[in-house]
């Protein structure tokens, strides 16, 4: 059970970070609403599900065998789910009728799979591209050059629907640099949205985390996905599975 001080502690959070998003989206030229999402990695069901009652309406989940664990215990009539982390194609078929939305697809591999189950449950999902804007090694994602005859390739798949683009820029200490990768994704979003492709409904642009959630809305992001600035620093101990 939460405490007291517990509850207090994620919800003063939340207030503090809504309060800066309305502060950061003041300063973007683009003037859009930006949704928080809350990244649940680590996360109890009880800490996820006060946050909900504090105004979330929508989570992130990173690893699929923790959303199982959980699922049943969140509580779902009043929030969206998301899967947000690196998606192995053989775990499709455990989330494909549990989440509204996929926002890791970086390969063709995984978007014929997720189409290929969507059909099966007569259902369309959701999902964001992913794109690896610093061209990092260790970070999944499409190459920037490459994300338009990817939206391409994938846009017929009847079983999924294009929403955006999603991206985890390089870690910087050095502001005009972040800023600078935001600008290049942004770019990608823009000229992608001005195709008008078939299937393909740039809605949604997905960056920007606990340390850059307001830079990322001052540069144009629709949603940010914020996990320690809400509950805290997570706890690596726990047993991880994907």
């Amino acid at each position: 059970m939460l405490t007291e001080e517990r509850k207090k502690e994620i919800k003063t959070n939340i207030d503090r970070i809504k309060s800066e998003m309305a502060q950061a989206k003041e300063k973007s030229p683009y003037g859009q609403d930006t949704v928080l999402l809350a990244a649940t990695k680590t996360r109890t069901a009880e800490e996820i599900n006060y946050a909900i009652e504090c105004g979330i309406t929508r989570i992130g989940e990173n690893r699929v065998q923790e959303m199982l664990e959980r699922y049943d215990d969140i509580n779902r009539d009043k929030v969206a789910f998301d899967f947000i982390g690196a998606l192995q194609t053989n775990k499709v078929k455990y989330i494909i009728d549990k989440v509204d939305m996929i926002q890791s697809v970086d390969r063709l591999e995984l978007a014929r799979e997720i189409d290929r189950q969507a059909k099966k449950h007569n259902l369309v999902m959701d999902i964001l591209v992913e794109i690896n804007i610093g061209g990092e090694q260790s970070k999944s994602g499409i190459a920037p050059e490459d994300a338009e005859s990817f939206i391409r390739e994938i846009s017929s798949f009847e079983g999924i629907k294009i929403k955006g683009l999603m991206s985890i820029p390089p870690i910087c200490t050095d502001i005009d640099k972040q800023k600078n990768y935001f600008k290049k994704i942004m770019n990608i979003f823009i000229d992608i949205s001005a195709k008008k492709i078939d299937n393909v409904d740039m809605s949604i642009l997905s960056f920007g985390m606990s340390d850059d959630y307001m830079l990322g809305i001052e540069c144009g992001s629709t949603m940010v996905r914020v996990g320690t600035a809400i509950f805290g620093a997570r706890d690596y101990t726990k047993k991880q599975m994907n």
